[in-house]
C-alpha cells in the first residue's frame, strides 16, 4: 500500500512551513536516512529525512510552496511491486482496506471490562509494514502481527521493530480520544482588525509587510507570555570597572590563541554560577508543576533579520570563559543564517537579553516560556557614585533588570539570585575559582 509522506513538525513551535527545495524527484529510490527535502520552519531551514525505503511515486506539494500545514501529505512512497497506478485514489484504497477489518463487538460495560490493544492494520491478512521493517523483523525472528505500527495509518516502520523482542505482545495503548481536539489557533495580538487599521491610514503612503513564519511565532508566543505569565521586575546596578580591567588583562594573555572575551561572556558565566548558588531559581514552569534543573543551561537572545533566536549554552557553569565565548560566537553566527537545529534553541531555565551595544541603558524584557526569568542588560555608562568610604568618584555602571515569573520564583528568591550575579561581575576573579 502506498505510504503518504507528511509535512513534519521540525521544531516545537512549527504549525506550518515552506517546502523550500526537493532533493529527490518522482521515480527516485530512497532509503531510511536519505535527505528528501529542505523545509523552512518558523525558525530555520531544516533537512527532512526519509524514515522508510521505497520509490518516490508522486510529489504532491510543489517546491517553493508556502504555508504547508504540519501533517499535510507532501509526497507518496511506493513499496516493491507498486506503481503510480496504486496511488490514483489512496483514500479509497485505505477505505477498502479498513472495510476488510471486521471490528470486534464492543464489550458490555462492567467492572471487569478492559480496553484491548488495537490489532495491527491488515489488508486481507497482510500486515502493513515497510520493506526495511520486514527485513529487520525477519532477522530478529519477530512476528509482525504482534507489533503495533506507529507509521501512517498503523503502518509498521523501522522504529517499531528495532526495540521489539521475539514473542513480545504489544503493549496496551491508551484509548484514543473520541474526536481530535481542534488545532489551537495562533495567539496573535488582539486589537482592531486589519481592515479597520487600513481605513485609519487611507490616503497615506505605506507599505504592507506580510508576516513570515518567524514573525508570526514571535507575535504569538510573546503575546501569550505577556498575557499569561505574572511578570514582576527586579532592578540592580553593577559597577564594571574591576570587570573591564580583568577582561583587558585576560584578553591580552589570550590574544595568541585568538580569543577575545566580551562583557556578555562574563554575564553568561555569572548567571550560570548564580543559578548554582541559588538553585531554586534554576527552574521552569511546566503547567501544573515546576521543573527544577540541575545544570545551568542559559539561553541568550540573538537578534536576526525579522526576529530573534535564543540559542542555549548548556552546562554553562562547567565551561571556561573562553569555551563559552567560542560556543556563543558559533551559535550566534548560525542563528543569523537560520542554521540552528531545534535542540540548540530549545530548553534552558533563563535567558539573557543584552541591548547595551545599542546604547540602551535599561529596559524590561518579556519572559520566553517556559523559562522562569530573563535578565535584561543595558549599556555601561560612566556615572558619579559614592564609594565605600563616602568619597565621590566616577565609575562605569551597568543597569540590569530581572523579569521573573512569580509562579516559579518569589521576590526574595529573585533578589538573592540577582545579588549573586552582581557579586560575580564586581569580583570577576571568583568566576575562575
Amino acid at each position: 500500500m502506498p505510504t503518504e509522506i507528511l509535512m513534519p513538525a521540525l521544531s516545537p513551535t512549527m504549525e506550518e512551513g515552506t517546502l523550500a527545495k526537493w532533493l529527490v524527484k518522482e521515480g527516485d529510490t530512497v532509503s531510511s536516512g536519505d535527505i528528501l527535502a529542505e523545509i523552512e520552519t518558523d525558525k530555520a531551514t531544516m533537512e527532512f529525512e526519509a524514515v522508510d525505503e521505497g520509490v518516490i511515486g508522486k510529489i504532491m506539494v510543489a517546491e517553493g510552496s508556502e504555508g504547508v500545514k504540519v501533517n499535510t501529505p507532501i509526497a507518496v512512497l511506493l513499496e516493491d511491486g507498486e506503481s503510480a497506478a496504486d496511488i490514483e485514489a489512496p483514500d479509497q484504497a485505505r477505505g477498502a482496506a479498513a472495510a476488510e477489518v471486521t471490528p470486534a463487538p464492543a464489550p458490555e460495560p462492567g467492572p471487569q471490562a478492559t480496553a484491548a490493544p488495537p490489532a495491527p492494520v491488515k489488508d486481507g491478512g497482510r500486515v502493513f509494514a515497510s520493506p526495511l521493517a520486514r527485513r529487520i523483523a525477519a532477522e530478529k525472528g519477530l512476528d509482525l502481527g504482534q507489533i503495533t505500527g506507529s507509521g501512517p495509518h498503523g503502518r509498521i516502520v523501522k522504529a517499531d521493530v528495532m526495540d521489539a523482542k521475539p514473542g513480545a505482545a504489544p503493549a496496551p495503548q491508551a484509548a484514543a480520544p473520541a474526536a481530535a481536539a481542534p488545532a489551537k489557533a495562533a495567539a496573535m495580538p488582539t486589537g482592531p482588525s486589519a481592515d479597520m487599521v487600513a481605513r485609519m491610514y487611507e490616503g497615506r503612503d505605506y507599505e504592507e509587510v506580510a508576516l513570515d513564519g518567524m514573525r508570526k511565532t514571535v507575535a504569538s508566543r510573546l503575546t501569550e507570555a505577556k498575557q499569561t505569565i505574572p511578570h514582576f521586575y527586579l532592578r540592580r546596578e553593577v559597577q564594571l570597572d574591576a570587570l573591564m580591567k580583568f577582561r583587558a588583562d585576560l584578553n591580552k594573555q589570550l590574544e595568541p590563541r585568538g580569543v577575545k572575551l566580551s562583557v556578555n561572556d562574563f554575564i553568561i558565566k555569572a548567571s550560570a554560577m548564580a543559578l548554582q548558588a541559588v538553585p531554586d531559581c534554576n527552574a521552569v514552569w511546566a503547567g501544573d508543576r515546576i521543573l527544577r534543573l540541575k545544570p545551568s543551561d542559559v539561553a541568550v537572545a540573538v537578534a536576526i533579520e525579522g526576529g530573534l533566536f535564543t540559542p542555549v549554552l548548556k552546562d554553562s557553569h562547567l565551561k571556561s570563559l573562553s569555551a563559552l565565548s567560542a560556543e556563543m560566537k558559533d551559535l550566534a553566527g548560525r542563528a543569523r543564517n537560520k542554521k540552528l537545529a531545534p535542540h540548540e534553541y530549545v530548553g534552558g531555565s533563563m535567558a539573557i537579553s543584552n541591548l547595551g551595544m545599542f546604547g540602551i541603558e535599561n529596559f524590561d524584557a518579556v519572559i520566553n516560556p517556559p523559562h522562569g526569568s530573563i535578565l535584561a542588560v543595558g549599556a555601561g555608562v560612566k556615572k558619579p557614585v559614592v564609594g565605600k568610604d563616602g568619597e565621590l568618584k566616577v565609575a562605569t555602571v551597568m543597569s540590569m533588570t530581572l523579569s521573573v515569573d512569580h509562579r516559579v520564583i518569589d521576590g526574595a528568591l529573585g533578589a538573592e539570585f540577582l545579588r549573586e550575579v552582581v557579586a560575580y561581575l564586581e569580583n570577576p576573579v571568583t568566576m575562575l575559582a
